[in-house]
Order: structure tokens, then sequence, then C-alpha cells
């Protein structure tokens, strides 16, 4: 009831219910990505009149973070491909590392040493720094 319920006043959440009901109407599923979002495109790739492409678009599976769109299906999504990931026959280089979403703003963010959020002591400052004085 909750969930269903928070579809008519938030948009971070997942889908709303008037995104629903466009995706239900003119949506046609392409894909799904390893983290559950979902992804659709306007009914047999018709062109869109006022925009001159396809609509893309991406149902979240959880809360609406950019970040959590995999490197295949952003390019897809913003027309740089036009064959989805799902109909690629896609091999990671050696070299590439498993996609991420952003972490800043959590426990697993990039501290580097120096920052006062990172654990530890910090280091005392190494006497190079000259404080500028206005006028000097």
């Amino acid at each position: 009831m909750l969930t269903w319920l928070a579809q008519f006043f938030t948009w971070w959440n997942g889908q709303t219910l008037n995104t629903r009901f466009h995706t239900w109407r003119h949506g046609e599923l392409v894909g799904q990505d390893e983290f559950g979002n979902l992804y659709y495109r306007t009914i047999g790739g018709k062109i869109d009149p006022a925009l001159g492409f396809e609509r893309r678009w991406v149902i979240f599976n959880g809360p609406s973070e950019g970040s959590s769109v995999p490197p295949g299906w952003y390019g897809w999504l913003h027309h740089t491909f036009d064959v989805p990931p799902t109909q690629e026959a896609y091999a990671a280089r050696e070299w590439e590392m498993p996609h991420l979403p952003n972490m800043t703003g959590t426990s697993a963010a990039y501290r580097p040493s120096g920052s006062t959020l990172a654990s530890g002591v910090r280091q005392p400052a190494s006497g190079d720094y000259q404080a500028w004085t206005p006028g000097s």
C-alpha cells in the first residue's frame, strides 16, 4: 500500500503512475541490466515527431540514480548505439572493471589520504605551504 501511494507523490523511488501508464500504453521492453533496471523504447521503434528519433527510457529498480545505468545501456539510452546491449555479443576487456554506481555520500565513497573524512591519523603539514596575505 505504501509503495502504491508513493507513486503519487515521489518520482525518485521508481516510476510514477503517469510513467507506468505511458510505459504500458507506448512502451516496448528492450532489456534488463544486472541491477534490475528495465529499458524501454516506443513500440516498434516509432519515431517521435517532436524529437525526430525514437524515445528511450529506463525504469529504475529502486531509487532513481542515473549512475546505476551501466555504460552499454547509457550509450543506448543516449542514442550513441543503435543496438541495445541485449542484442550484442559484447565481451568486456580484461582491463575493464565491473560497473559501480556513484558512491559519493555513502560509507564506500573514496576518501584520499589527507581528507578530513579519511580514517586514521592525518599526517602533519610538511612545511612547504605559506599562507597568502593580502598586499604582500
